[in-house]
Parts: C-alpha cells; sequence; structure tokens
C-alpha cells in the first residue's frame, strides 16, 4: 500500500519532489493556494548550477529539455563603478554550463508537465498525530489526512509551525524590484550596457543590478541597507513617487546606470529576510519542509537550487528506501540541514559584501566567486 503524501507549494521545491516521485509512478497531492499557474508573475530568472539544480532535473528527467530552454550566454557577468566604468566584464565558454539561466515561468512550466495540480487549495494549518495522520485544514474549511506532509510553501510557510516556532526576520537589506520590456528596441543603449547576463553597480551600502530575462524583459533591482520602516511617508504603490525616491538614493551615479530605474515600468518592495543560519527541528512525525521553508537564506543563487535538490532526494529516499517513510524523512532532514547550514552561512556572508559600506568588497567577492 502507498503512503499518502502531500507536498503543499506549487514552487521549484515541490514540483521537483513531486515530478520525481510521479516518474517513479508515485502518487503525491500537490496542494496549492494559487488558483492557476499564471495567477501571479512568475518572477526573474535562476541560474540552475551542475552539481544542485541541473543534478535535481537529471534526477527527474529533465535535463536534456532543460538545456534547450536554458540560456548559456546568461552566466555573462559586467560590474562597473558608479561613474559608469567598467570593472569586470566577464563572459563565459560557448561550452560553460556551470550555471545557465532560465525564467521561472519556463522552469515552472516544465516541472509542472503532466503533474495534477490542486489548484486553489489553500492550506491554514496542518495538525501531527492526530490517529489518522496529519490533519490538513484547508482554508475553504475542508480538511483532509495523510501520512506525510511536505511543506515547500516558502518564507512565511503554513507548515513550518508544525515542527518549528522560529520566523523570519528582516536583513538590513531591502530590493526595489522594476522591470524593462522589449529591452533591445526600446532601450538598445541599456540592452548594450546589461550585455548577455547582468550588470551590477555597487556604492556605499547600496547597489543596483539588472539582469536579462529570455524575450528581452530585464529584471533591476535596486538594493541598500534601510530599517524596515523606510519607506513610511512614501507611498509604495505611487510609481513617480518611489522611482523619485530611489534616484535620489543614487544621486550622483552615472546617467546611463540611472537609466535603470528612470525607464523602469512599475516598482516592487522586497525586504529580504533570512532564518536562522542553522535552522533544524526537533523531527515531526509525518511532516517535513522543504526549500524556503526550511532555510530561508538570501538570494544570491543558491535557494533555488538547493530547494530543487531536496525535492529530488527526499522523493528518492522515499521510492528507493527500505520501506519506513519516517525513517527516510530523519535521514533526508539531517542531510539537509548539514548543506542548508553551510550555504546560509556562504550567502550571508555574500550580503554582508555585496551590500556593504565598502564597495571594493563586492568586486573582491566576484573575483573569489569568478576569477578572470
Amino acid at each position: 500500500m502507498r503512503h499518502r503524501i502531500a507536498v503543499v507549494g506549487s514552487g521549484p521545491a515541490g514540483l521537483t519532489f513531486a515530478r520525481v516521485l510521479h516518474r517513479h509512478d508515485y502518487p503525491v497531492a500537490i496542494l496549492e493556494r494559487d488558483p492557476a499557474p499564471d495567477a501571479r508573475p512568475p518572477g526573474g530568472t535562476l541560474d540552475l548550477h551542475e552539481g544542485l539544480g541541473q543534478l535535481a532535473l537529471d534526477k527527474a528527467g529533465l535535463l536534456a529539455e532543460f538545456q534547450a530552454l536554458s540560456r548559456p550566454e546568461g552566466q555573462s557577468m559586467r560590474i562597473l563603478d558608479a561613474d559608469g566604468t567598467v570593472l569586470r566584464d566577464w563572459r563565459p565558454r560557448p561550452d560553460d554550463r556551470a550555471n545557465p539561466e532560465i525564467d521561472r515561468g519556463q522552469l515552472r512550466d516544465l516541472l509542472l508537465g503532466p503533474l495534477d495540480v490542486r489548484w486553489g487549495r489553500g492550506v491554514t494549518q496542518v495538525v501531527p498525530g492526530t490517529r489518522d495522520g496529519v490533519l490538513v485544514h484547508f482554508a475553504d474549511g475542508r480538511q483532509e489526512t495523510f501520512d506525510l506532509v511536505v511543506g515547500a510553501d516558502g518564507a512565511w510557510s503554513r507548515i513550518r509551525p508544525a515542527v518549528s516556532s522560529v520566523t523570519p526576520h528582516y536583513t538590513g537589506v531591502t530590493l526595489v524590484e522594476t522591470s524593462l520590456d522589449d529591452v533591445d528596441t526600446r532601450h538598445p543603449d541599456l540592452a548594450r550596457l546589461i550585455g548577455d547576463g547582468s550588470v551590477a553597480v555597487y556604492g556605499v551600502n547600496r547597489a543596483l543590478v539588472a539582469q536579462r530575462n529570455s524575450g528581452g524583459h530585464v529584471k533591476v533591482y535596486a538594493q541598500f541597507r534601510a530599517p524596515l520602516d523606510w519607506h513610511t511617508n512614501l507611498d509604495l504603490a505611487d510609481v513617480e513617487a518611489v522611482r523619485s525616491s530611489l534616484l535620489a538614493l543614487f544621486d550622483g551615479w552615472a546617467a546611463p546606470v540611472l537609466d535603470l530605474l528612470r525607464h523602469g515600468t512599475a516598482f516592487v518592495h522586497r525586504p529580504l529576510y533570512v532564518l536562522p543560519v542553522s535552522h533544524t527541528w526537533t523531527h515531526v512525525f509525518g511532516v517535513t519542509l522543504l526549500g524556503d521553508a526550511a532555510h530561508l537564506m538570501p538570494p544570491l543563487g543558491a535557494g533555488a537550487n538547493l530547494a530543487m535538490l531536496e525535492g529530488a532526494e527526499l522523493a528518492e529516499s522515499i521510492v528507493t528506501g527500505p520501506g519506513d517513510l519516517d525513517e527516510a524523512v530523519r535521514a533526508f532532514e539531517e542531510q539537509m540541514w548539514a548543506r542548508a547550514g553551510r550555504w546560509a552561512k556562504i550567502t550571508m556572508a555574500g550580503l554582508e559584501r555585496l551590500v556593504s559600506p565598502d564597495p571594493a568588497e563586492a568586486l573582491a567577492l566576484f573575483d573569489q566567486v569568478q576569477p578572470s
């Protein structure tokens, strides 16, 4: 008899978990609060690492399809001084597939494939230890029990309280995101500035990063250290007011760099939260976590990769293990905690250097990670 398994959340972690189970003909209920896959903007682009996200896709039998969709040229990285001087201009070799980029929406659709998601099934609470298993409460008042509930529902997980009382805390760094569309036609100068991948400019406790997505779409991120309530006297829904505030924050930077903000179409406030670097919990029978629900860390290229590999590994341990579901979950958690703890330390240290009082720290970090 197969175990009754549910995964909450249809992000990269939850879908990879479900897709690997599906590959082994193992049933899983995918519970997602969004009413449809396109209910919200999918976000920007992700770089999937050979030993992490790409390995997860290989376990799901999707690596070749990913390679056909991905953009190896998107690994390119250019760093400018605030006056516009080019400090670094790194481009990958033609055969370099260490960290190719893929749009989040494309990755979502690739992982969805034949999966049957229960859209519009928001989970409000899970209660482990009931007579029939783990009781799942839905926003519409319904209830259902499972042998295992996997929380892959992100930073503000509704599943996490079943295993941990810890909540995310603010890092002191805020992102404000904007976008440029059809950049090659409408803003050719900016297209050249950004190149095939990303351009970053670092200043004192602030940075501007622009990252090319597919189809001429570019995401721009203003990053700066500020109190969580920095916008108290600013209407975040007022596009021009936010633009003026950001332009004032980056006053004195080169005009072509500031054009990344001047031509932005809308602005989204994204304060950066994290969980403690070594977040673990006392094992709870029938409940576990993946990805941001388990180890929310700064968005420096590791989070989604870890989440996907965790999903694939947990699924494989369930279908190929000795048959004891709880034993498989326990072993998975120990492995996840150790690896995620190492990456959380790396990404927190990276954030400290990328948004730093000394802009030279960001350049030194780049030289460590991507030496010429």
